[in-house]
């Protein structure tokens, strides 16, 4: 029986990353190292417009395009997103649902009365700086800094954590998103 498990644990493996869909089987699902890029630039170049958006025409148009990046960048509509935003703090530390993203980057939500929108803090540059892309199959984790900077010229920089999932059209989801103010020793 040992013997029979020993050698079926390659096909398993091998049948764990299949997807079965209506009309067939996909056999590749695998993550590349391109795809977590761009998805990373792309929530960068979504933070930089959603500043924008809100200072040209207030937060009722931040979080009109807010809506759409979540839903488009963000995993929410598969299950709970392990997002553990930058400045949040409890009992409101983790934002699992949609809403909760929502309002940490654009405020106005009133369950969330201590977010006021970190999306609005005037950024007008991002770019990520990897210290590390972790790929196996179907799924994808990097960590490293963030790089933003203020309508003033100071940068920020942030600590982050990014976990990616293919969904069932075979397009990147952020499901990880863990971020923290960089530690700088003094």
């Amino acid at each position: 029986m040992k013997r029979t498990a020993a050698l079926l644990a390659p096909f398993m493996l091998a049948c764990a990353s299949l997807t079965v869909h209506a009309k067939g089987v996909v056999v590749n699902q695998a993550i590349t190292e391109a795809e977590v890029l761009a998805t990373q630039q792309g929530w960068c170049r979504a933070l930089v417009d959603i500043s924008a958006a809100g200072a040209a025409g207030g937060q009722p148009a931040a979080k009109a395009l807010a809506e759409k990046v979540i839903d488009a960048a963000y995993g929410y509509q598969m299950g709970a997103v392990l997002f553990k935003p930058t400045l949040t703090t409890q009992p409101q530390t983790f934002r699992t649902t949609r809403a909760g993203a929502l309002a940490y980057f654009v405020g106005g939500d009133a369950a969330y009365p201590k977010d006021t929108g970190f999306a609005l803090k005037g950024w007008t540059r991002c770019e990520i700086d990897n210290a590390a892309i972790f790929i196996t199959g179907d799924s994808a984790t990097s960590m490293g800094r963030v790089h933003i900077t203020g309508t003033n010229g100071k940068v920020t920089t942030v600590d982050k954590t990014w976990g990616f999932v293919k969904d069932d059209a075979g397009k990147l989801r952020i499901v990880v998103h863990h971020s923290s103010l960089e530690h700088v020793e003094r």
